[in-house]
């Protein structure tokens, strides 16, 4: 028994030992090779070290490492974000510039504002407006504008909820093939259309009225049914199923359930064509004609504005930004306060059941 607990006692004292020898080789082999190596190639090594990048030399250093990413990232994202906020504080610095400098001379700070008055640009340019619009007010302009935006985009909204809710939710023969031809008219390009567009509406006589911006619009669209339709998918069936044992129709359910679930999808994707709607210039462009000034969008009046700046007196490029800043606002506006709404939407349109 003596015996036994002698050689247990000796078993482990030499697994001990040879676990310590390793180590203790290994510490001086360590020492060794740092007094040989190249001094140049040391400092290296060092300076890695203290972001936590490892090296034969010293060890990795987690914290550091992650400290390290965190400030390159940040860097990125600060730079990122100066050289996208940069163009538009350069638009609010010229936009109040006096018109005897060169504007494009602008780089941080206004060089000298207008008469002394910051907002003295956008003053004039709404009040002499009209000399280069056909005796057109700036603000029936931004009442055009407005009209154009909401009223194609509600009722266009709604109507792809309602085709939304019926590719989602709704068994119907040949669904899938209606899906698949809306979805491939889509990947037909604008310019390749808009000829016949034209000539359709003018036949109508829609492109003296402003109709051929209202009417179209309400009719929806493909790609907001179909991000609708992606959100509609994260909703339970047995909703539907249940409200249909109660006797109520798809319309029912539609305005009573699918309308309140599906707000948050409807709503993103309202303030989305609001302001695609806001800032269209291509199809006001192309669908109303050049001696309608009363109903101009205010992307083509601003067009024409620019245009006349080496013909009339009455206003220069700085006063022309002033107008292009009035426009911006109100996109901004809403974008901030919505801005998560429309992102938590978005980030949700790839779930399904």
């Amino acid at each position: 028994m003596t015996d036994t607990v002698r050689t247990e006692n000796e078993v482990l004292e030499n697994e001990i030992f040879e676990n310590e020898v390793p180590e203790n080789e290994e510490a001086v082999g360590q020492a060794e090779a740092e007094k040989k190596v190249n001094p140049l190639y040391k400092a290296v090594c060092v300076f890695i070290n203290w972001f936590g990048f490892g090296s034969k030399l010293y060890g990795s250093n987690k914290h550091r490492k992650k400290v390290f990413f965190d400030v390159i990232t940040y860097i990125i994202l600060i730079v990122g974000a100066l050289t996208m906020l940069y163009p538009f504080w350069w638009m609010l610095v010229a936009s109040v510039n006096d018109s005897t400098y060169n504007m494009y001379q602008t780089v941080f700070w206004p060089r000298s504002v207008a008469d002394g008055n910051i907002f003295y640009n956008y003053s004039r340019v709404i009040s002499n407006f009209s000399l280069t619009m056909g005796g057109v007010s700036y603000w029936r302009i931004v009442l055009n504008t407005i009209l154009y935006s909401v009223v194609p985009v509600v009722v266009g909204v709604i109507v792809s909820a309602a085709a939304a809710f019926a590719f989602a939710k709704i068994d119907f023969k040949g669904k899938n093939i209606v899906f698949f031809y809306c979805m491939f008219a889509v990947m037909v390009p604008f310019p390749a259309l808009m000829v016949v567009q034209y000539c359709l509406y003018d036949m109508f006589n829609w492109t003296t009225n402003g109709l051929a911006m209202l009417v179209p619009g309400c009719f929806g669209s493909v790609m907001t049914a179909f991000f609708i339709r992606q959100y509609l998918y994260s909703l339970p069936t047995s909703i539907i199923e249940a409200a249909k044992i109660d006797g109520a129709g798809y319309w029912r359910i539609f305005w009573r359930f699918i309308i309140p679930l599906g707000m948050p999808a409807i709503m993103a994707q309202g303030i989305l064509s609001f302001m695609g709607a806001w800032n269209n210039y291509l199809a006001p462009e192309m669908f109303i004609k050049a001696n309608s000034f009363e109903w101009y969008h205010m992307s083509v009046a601003l067009s024409r504005l620019e245009a006349s700046v080496s013909t009339n007196a009455s206003f220069n490029m700085s006063q022309v930004i002033a107008a292009s800043v009035l426009a911006l606002v109100p996109v901004l506006i809403l974008f901030g306060i919505f801005q998560k709404t429309i992102i938590g939407s978005i980030m949700l349109t790839g779930s399904k059941e």
